[in-house]
């Protein structure tokens, strides 16, 4: 087992003390939190052993798991892998993408491993489905949320949408050529409404809509290609496979057939993918784990969560562009 400690025992970070404490892959040795006053009261309350001093857990472990927000995530990564500890980094990777990269430039100093927590990845409907996107040339993503002053520190760009671009980036084989996006604040200092439009070097565009002051929760992507329409709903945990193929010369009774203008006829089908329950936090850790006994590349790299930090600034910058214009 992979001794573990747990930086920040926010909100997020209590849920990761739990699942690593009930996994068979990770000994617990303990957390930190700055603040000693929830510290001492998450250790009364659950039993985990409580460090006051950062440096004392990350030199008893082998593992940190750094839950605390997004402008210390750099400081609490360095330190780890400068003791040479593999590290598991939630999302956005940093602040700044200067930060992501000198933790990319340590991690192949100090020869460890490091995986970022874009849990959507380890989404259950999307699992099902992600191996059915092949090359896909119109992607549409909607992550809606109600709000929630928890995480309004940063734009919902990098709060939500991060989550979306992390996913679709995994699928779409080819570099960001243009972006184009708008971004609104309402309630917050930095936007909490933001589009983006995302055209890829291959020909592929993304539309991405992302809102954390709706009144209901939406989470749903859908995938178009040659000859396949995929959903995924990640809220819900379910997905849809459409396919179409060459329609028979005598097709059944049931047969949904389509015919084009220039005569051309396909048969419609449709694929209901096996989705298993699994608890996505749970997975990304195990993985990690698995990734570091087995010497493998984790599957959300420091790498992919640097490219995902990457294309989400390039998107508040375009927000910045457009207000420069207006003045």
């Amino acid at each position: 087992m992979l001794k573990v400690g747990v930086l920040g025992a926010g909100h997020l970070g209590k849920i990761h003390l739990r699942l690593l404490n009930q996994s068979e892959k990770y000994d617990l040795i303990g957390f930190y939190d700055a603040d000693i006053i929830n510290g001492k009261k998450v250790e009364a309350e659950f039993g985990y052993r409580y460090f006051d001093n950062m440096n004392s857990l990350i030199e008893a472990v082998d593992v940190i798991d750094i839950v605390t927000p997004t402008l210390s995530h750099y400081e609490c990564a360095k330190k780890s892998i400068e003791q040479g500890k593999h590290i598991f980094i939630e999302k956005p990777i940093t602040n700044t993408l200067e930060e992501a990269q000198e933790l990319l430039d340590l991690e192949k100093k100090f020869n460890i491993k490091g995986q970022v927590g874009h849990v959507e990845r380890f989404n259950p409907a999307f699992s099902a489905v992600k191996n059915a996107i092949n090359q896909p040339m119109f992607i549409e993503a909607h992550r809606l949320a109600e709000f929630n002053p928890r995480g309004t520190d940063v734009p919902v760009v990098l709060d939500l949408m991060i989550h979306d671009i992390d996913a679709i980036l995994s699928v779409v084989n080819s570099e960001v050529k243009q972006i184009n996006a708008s971004g609104v604040s309402v309630l917050s200092q930095s936007p909490d409404i933001a589009n983006a439009r995302l055209e890829f070097e291959n020909g592929c565009v993304a539309n991405l809509t992302a809102s954390r002051i709706s009144l209901k929760n939406m989470r749903k992507s859908r995938f178009f290609q040659k000859d396949a329409y995929i959903s995924v709903d990640f809220l819900e945990k379910k997905a849809e496979v459409v396919k179409m193929k060459d329609a028979p010369e005598q097709p059944g009774d049931f047969d949904m057939i389509l015919q084009n203008a220039e005569g051309v006829k396909k048969q419609i089908y449709f694929e209901n993918p096996d989705i298993k329950e699994n608890n996505a936090i749970l997975d990304e850790l195990e993985s990690f784990a698995k990734a570091i006994t087995t010497n493998s590349t984790p599957i959300v790299s420091l790498k992919q969560g640097t490219q995902a930090l990457k294309v989400a600034l390039q998107i508040i910058d375009s927000f910045e562009d457009k207000k420069i214009q207006q003045v």
